[in-house]
């Protein structure tokens, strides 16, 4: 068995000093111009404003310090760039100091960027009308993703809190390099060749322009363009957008923010169901309650239209008349009495009888017993009646005396 000599080793923070005063003991790199296009350009909350510069081979990290009173660098321009170049211990990077930069115009690749979608808007194909709507509730959802990338871990998380139903379909693919283009195409017409996707996520993690610069290649704007399922984009960070973006039916500012995009949340979906299955329980008592009323009023209208109903009225009202016409005759025959009572008072007070109990007589013709009341109403030989008091006597006319004055 063999052991390793012991050997003197240095720390990472040694070599790093070490290799920071190499660089920085340079006078080639105390002052020195570069020519690059800026890419990733961001300006921190501090003020200073960090990009790379970068030609076709390489990159390198830069940093324009708020106090240096530039104006903060945009990404796609292609600068002279004036400053020194110094080691950044904690990430180990070689960064350039910027002090002073010269605008040479758009860089080459954001040239092309715009070449691109100038065309593809003459085409029609960026126009707002052309977007689709979303499946609210997809039963199966395809993914045009590497399937290595935190962008796929980030998805199905996602899917998995939200719509754990749903079923989805991976279509794996380079999303940088060379061949990243062409794959992203053949990963799309499969997923549309397949035919039960009911809408696509393509999306990648964020990264430089170059790193995001497959999804701005023509053809996987047609390919999106010609894809009869909805595609959501999220490619990169919220601030990047690609070809890819302006052409899909929705983009979405970052890979999990396109996975939320394609479903409804579960928990929220439910309770959404479960206040819809309220309300149509609320609005079924509420219909009951009116059938209810409706059938009652529909009984009673066909209890009142029953014969046995109509007899019953009709002999209420056959009821109703006859004590009507009880009443009327009773209070007629009353009516009546008082009237006889009142005439019997009269003909009491003109009854002879009165005069007759005061001492004088009444004469009556016996032949038609009218009152005797002058010589002109009797002729001799005529019976008569006389009346008195206490009884009757019987006369015959003999003679008949007037008055001599």
């Amino acid at each position: 068995m063999t052991t390793s000599p012991i050997v003197e080793a240095y720390s990472v923070s040694q070599i790093l000093r070490y290799l920071k005063d190499m660089v920085e003991s340079e006078r080639d790199l105390a002052d020195i111009w570069i020519k690059g296009e800026i890419a990733d350009a961001k300006v921190a909350i501090s003020g200073h404003c960090y990009f790379t510069l970068k030609d076709e081979k390489a990159a390198i990290r830069c940093v324009i310090w708020r106090r240096s009173g530039l104006a903060p660098v945009k990404t796609g321009m292609e600068v002279f760039l004036h400053g020194h170049v110094e080691l950044y211990e904690q990430r180990g990077d070689l960064q350039m100091i910027a002090d002073r930069y010269e605008d040479l115009g758009v860089g080459i690749l954001f040239q092309r960027f715009q070449a691109i979608r100038q065309e593809l808007e003459g085409m029609g194909l960026l126009d707002p009308a052309r977007r689709r709507p979303l499946p609210p509730m997809p039963k199966v959802i395809g993914i045009v993703t590497s399937a290595n990338a935190a962008a796929l871990r980030d998805i199905l998380r996602t899917f998995r809190l939200r719509w754990p139903m749903a079923r989805l379909i991976l279509a794996p693919t380079l999303v940088q390099g060379d061949e990243a283009a062409g794959q992203i195409v053949q990963a799309i017409r499969a997923l549309n060749r397949h035919g039960e996707a009911e809408v696509i996520i393509v999306a990648r993690g964020g990264g430089s322009l170059e790193d995001l610069w497959a999804f701005n290649e023509r053809d996987v704007a047609l390919a999106i363009a010609d894809s009869a399922i909805p595609i959501v984009t999220g490619i990169g960070h919220e601030t990047d957008f690609t070809i890819a973006d302006f052409v899909a039916d929705q983009r979405a500012a970052t890979p999990t923010a396109a996975a939320a995009a394609c479903v409804p949340e579960y928990q929220v979906f439910r309770a959404a169901v479960a206040g819809q299955r309220e309300r149509l329980q609320i609005l079924l008592q509420d219909r009951l309650e009116q059938w209810y009323d409706e059938v009652s009023v529909a009984q009673q209208r066909l209890l009142r239209e029953h014969p046995r109903a109509i007899y019953d009225r009709a002999r209420q009202q056959i009821d109703d008349l006859v004590e009507t016409m009880r009443t009327r005759v009773t209070n007629r025959l009353a009516l009546d009495q008082e009237r006889l009572s009142g005439a019997a008072l009269r003909l009491q007070s003109l009854s002879p009888l009165l005069t007759i109990a005061r001492g004088y007589g009444f004469v009556s013709r016996d032949h038609d017993e009218h009152a005797v009341t002058s010589i002109a109403d009797v002729q001799p030989e005529d019976t008569m009646t006389v009346h008195l008091r206490d009884g009757q006597i019987d006369a015959t006319v003999t003679q008949i005396r007037p008055h001599t004055l």
